[in-house]
């Protein structure tokens, strides 16, 4: 019986609205990408740079702006706009060091979950059913306290974040390939495990893993700036966008364009990503796809 909430029988006026939300949130996330990216060249300041004379100043449009401070500067004189794109820059650089490290941690166990089976594959599982139950924010927020805050151990903690959505996606796709005719095939030629992971189904798990890897980034980008607005992620006078949030939320009620500039990044970052993950996930289901 096919249920009502198929995505394959979503009415075409509605998949034509949200097609077209996917297009903005893409250009958006594009646009973002590419601010990241080109910061060190097209910010007016650098993100350190101090100017007590101009402290406060609010953004352009407001008096006592300050030339140059198009969004305002915080308590330092530090341009604010300058700031939050090395931030954006910084956060992203995190996001996707921590998203290639649980990928690769995830889609090992899980492969080799999925092709060995037995106990191998009861102890990886028990492991990603642990991973799941226990909030990670409070894991990550202990070794941090434990092990301290440099950017390495932030990356380390990141990448272990959401590996078992991987390991799971990974050994359920295994699973199913293990069932059809040209592995089997392969298995009774005679050929190894690492050939046949390699050969016919790593090919198979691209597109499912680039879904997950663009859904995860959202997720480590919150997971970073939550622990650098705690105080625990990056430390000043480095900015990111959690730490920018955290350290201006003293002058919310006299500046609040500190906070309000680096949370609107994280919100449309977030955002967007996630849509793109969405976008990616529909390309990837053939039931939606020439619709």
């Amino acid at each position: 019986m096919t249920s009502l909430a198929d995505p394959a029988i979503v009415p075409r006026a509605q998949r034509g609205t949200t097609n077209f939300i996917q297009k903005i949130a893409i250009g958006i996330a594009v646009v973002l990408f590419a601010l990241a990216m080109l910061a060190p060249w097209i910010v007016p300041f650098g993100p350190l740079d101090q100017s007590l004379l101009s402290r406060l100043r609010p953004p352009l449009g407001f008096e006592r702006f300050a030339i140059g401070h198009y969004a305002g500067t915080d308590e330092l004189g530090r341009d604010v706009l300058s700031r939050a794109l090395h931030g954006m820059r910084l956060t992203l650089v995190l996001a996707f060091a921590g998203a290639m490290i649980g990928l690769a941690i995830g889609g090992t166990l899980g492969l080799v979950a999925g092709l060995r089976r037995g106990w191998v594959e009861d102890v990886i599982m028990s492991l990603v059913d642990m991973q799941i139950a226990i909030p990670f924010t409070l894991v990550a927020l202990l070794i941090l306290s434990l092990m301290g805050s440099n950017l390495t151990v932030l990356v380390l903690v990141l990448g272990i974040a959401g590996w078992e959505q991987y390991a799971r996606i990974v050994r359920a796709e295994v699973r199913r390939l293990s069932s059809l005719p040209f592995i089997e095939a392969a298995w009774t030629a005679g050929a190894g495990s690492v050939y046949i992971a390699w050969r016919h189904v790593l090919p198979n798990l691209v597109a499912p893993l680039v879904v997950q890897f663009t859904l995860a980034l959202s997720n480590i980008v919150i997971l970073e700036s939550t622990l650098s607005f705690l105080g625990l992620g990056v430390q000043p006078p480095h900015p990111s966008l959690g730490s920018m949030v955290g350290l201006g939320r003293d002058y919310m009620p006299t500046a609040p364009w500190i906070v309000l500039v680096p949370a609107a990044l994280i919100v449309a970052l977030t955002f967007s990503v996630q849509i793109l993950g969405d976008w990616l996930r529909d390309r990837a289901d053939v039931r939606l796809r020439d619709r």
